[in-house]
């Protein structure tokens, strides 16, 4: 059996040719809430939105894909997307996804650039409450006062860091390719630049130049996401820590600690809970 660590990124994805995806609901509300289940394996297709869209699961891990970065999203933390972001989510399990759209009024002050955010308590409890809201709730009265509060609280949640840049460059690509390919195995990086035909240095200069992290920082990124995704769905720690090629699992959770500023076993457990 191949017990290979894959991460494919559909790299063939064609982001120029994604289509607007119309937000169900009320739009004359400035917040629109959806709540949308899918099975494991799903994939929704590239496509854009005219509102900004804060995507939770409370169920379920995804990958969202832009044209230039991934990230994993288990239900401890949330992606906020700008309007007209194309973007592509793979389903990791059967995810239970709550979707919130912001118009222009109601995104003010959030960032203007994609980026991942750790869900506290109070807003987890704030998305489920305003998911069970009527399309044409009375935004006057305390169901507005509800999604007022809740986009209050969005803008107050800490980012975290859970996106991995993509190269721009077709070969560059490719050799990442090749690494999310066999997660398990490491390779110095000189051999990387080897495999390319080309120097360690340029291929330092070019990974930054691209994606704006090294590409040894890259590698890490990549299999700290990963691990991420796992701990998620519920496998052990010493299991994530020999599938992604650490030499012990003291050794794994250093590294996840350092990241994430906290211990794997306590952000399985974190995830658990959001559940």
């Amino acid at each position: 059996m191949d017990k290979r660590v894959k991460v494919p990124l559909s790299r063939t994805t064609d982001f120029t040719a994604a289509l607007e995806s119309p937000v169900q609901g009320d739009l004359s509300r400035a917040v629109v809430m959806r709540r949308t289940s899918y099975p494991k394996g799903h994939r929704i297709q590239a496509h854009w939105h005219s509102r900004a869209q804060f995507v939770y699961a409370i169920a379920g891990t995804m990958r969202v894909r832009t044209v230039r970065h991934a990230w994993i999203v288990p239900p401890s933390r949330a992606l906020w997307m700008p309007a007209r972001t194309a973007h592509e989510i793979q389903m990791y399990g059967v995810v239970a996804m709550h979707s919130l759209y912001a118009d222009n009024r109601a995104s003010v002050g959030m960032p203007a650039d994609c980026v991942a955010l750790e869900v506290t308590p109070l807003a987890r409890e704030l998305i489920v409450r305003a998911a069970e809201l009527p399309s044409d709730y009375d935004e006057g009265g305390d169901d507005g006062l509800l999604m007022k509060l809740l986009m209050a609280e969005i803008r107050r949640l800490p980012r975290s860091a859970l996106d991995l840049p993509l190269p721009a460059s077709a070969d560059l690509m490719q050799l990442c390719e090749r690494i999310l390919a066999d997660l398990s195995t490491r390779q110095a990086s000189v051999l990387d630049a080897g495999d390319m035909n080309t120097s360690a240095r340029t291929l330092y200069r070019r990974f930054l130049s691209e994606t704006g992290i090294t590409f040894a920082r890259w590698k890490q990124q990549v299999r700290l996401l990963e691990a991420i995704r796992r701990l998620a769905d519920g496998t052990p720690v010493t299991a994530v820590a020999i599938d992604l090629g650490y030499e012990s699992p003291s050794a794994f959770s250093t590294m996840f600690r350092r990241a994430q500023g906290m211990a794997p076993r306590a952000f399985a457990m974190e995830t658990a809970r959001n559940r």
